[in-house]
């Protein structure tokens, strides 16, 4: 499978890179995106006719697939004039966002702050100081909607002091991936996809690479995924039934729709390192999860996940916690707040 390049030889960040001038051109920055399609063999032993591969976006500089949005907000922002020297940036996160905020802010020079609930993983917290950001721990059990109320809540005392780029409901968040991940999965796979998974968390990834997709080939059907229940262990997922839904979410865009269990999420991620030599985290465990869930119901196909971080974010708890014990630790705080 094919790098993807437009037809001028670059990629969309290299153009977006050109505008900041010569210094952008060998910032890390530059090498967001174009990440690999690699295609899972082992997991998928058994299943004819389908074939099922994954976009690899740990392999983005800030380790993962929000690189995409963070970048593209945040350029948004400083060609509008939203961000400017003086301010901050400020969001709520569940992690990989917020890694890809400090990891901008620290190349770009802005000072960032981010909200995410406390029972975020050691590494995604160790990964956000590393950067520099100032890192506000919120509520567990209020999961990223409590992140999202502690910020507004600073933003409306000191609206001067803060840019608020607020990814659930900022169109450049789905519009990353409908100018560059669409586009990378069509001309990798060779125009030969015909599903596409996501899981469903800010919903830009699923909603801007389905968006474009769709306009690629409008046969192609389009899958989303979340978790089975309000109290999960997957990281940077939403159960939409009981949380704050995204400004961005369109629910006509979806050809079809999955759950995922915390359970199923784990032991996938644990078979991907084992049986593919692929350490994913936990998110894109259960994104294999719901290809191979798809993958048995259709009679032929090629399918296209994403794989949106690495297992190095998770270590703590990937290969020492099962799915049940995480889900077990969520209801037991659950029963502490309703003491």
């Amino acid at each position: 499978m094919r790098r993807y390049l437009d037809r001028t030889g670059e990629s969309r960040f290299d153009q977006e890179f050109a505008e900041l001038g010569e210094s952008g051109r060998d910032s890390i920055l530059s090498h967001i995106g174009n990440t690999p399609l690699v295609r899972i063999r082992r997991v998928t032993e058994g299943i004819d006719r389908v074939a099922v591969f994954a976009k690899a976006e740990w392999f983005n500089p800030g380790g993962s697939v929000k690189d995409r949005a963070a970048f593209a907000m945040i350029r948004e922002a400083e060609l509008s004039g939203a961000l400017t020297r003086d301010k901050t940036i400020i969001d709520a996160t569940s992690g990989n966002t917020g890694i890809a905020y400090a990891m901008i802010g620290s190349a770009l020079g802005y000072r960032v702050v981010l909200a995410l609930p406390s029972n975020a993983s050691t590494e995604r917290k160790a990964a956000l100081r590393a950067y520099g950001a100032e890192v506000i721990l919120t509520d567990p059990l209020s999961g990223t909607d409590g992140a999202q109320q502690r910020v507004k809540k600073i933003v409306a005392a000191e609206p001067s002091k803060y840019f608020y780029p607020d990814q659930y409901s900022n169109p450049a968040n789905w519009l990353a991936h409908y100018r560059t991940t669409g586009p990378e999965i069509w001309e990798q796979s060779e125009h030969s996809i015909t599903h596409f998974v996501a899981g469903l968390g800010t919903t830009g990834t699923f909603i801007g690479t389905s968006r474009r997709l769709k306009e690629f080939n409008p046969d192609i059907r389009c899958v989303s995924f979340q978790p089975d229940s309000p109290l999960h262990g997957l990281e940077g997922l939403k159960h939409l039934g009981t949380s704050i839904v995204p400004g961005i979410y369109d629910e006509s865009v979806a050809d079809e729709e999955l759950t995922i269990s915390t359970e199923d999420a784990y032991e996938m991620a644990r078979r991907l390192a084992r049986e593919e030599g692929l350490f994913v985290g936990i998110s894109s465990g259960a994104a294999m999860a719901a290809s191979l869930k798809l993958a048995r119901d259709i009679e032929s196909g090629l399918i296209v996940t994403v794989f949106a971080d690495s297992g190095a974010r998770y270590g703590s708890e990937l290969f020492e916690v099962d799915g049940r014990e995480q889900s077990t630790r969520n209801a037991g705080l659950e029963d502490q707040r309703n003491d």
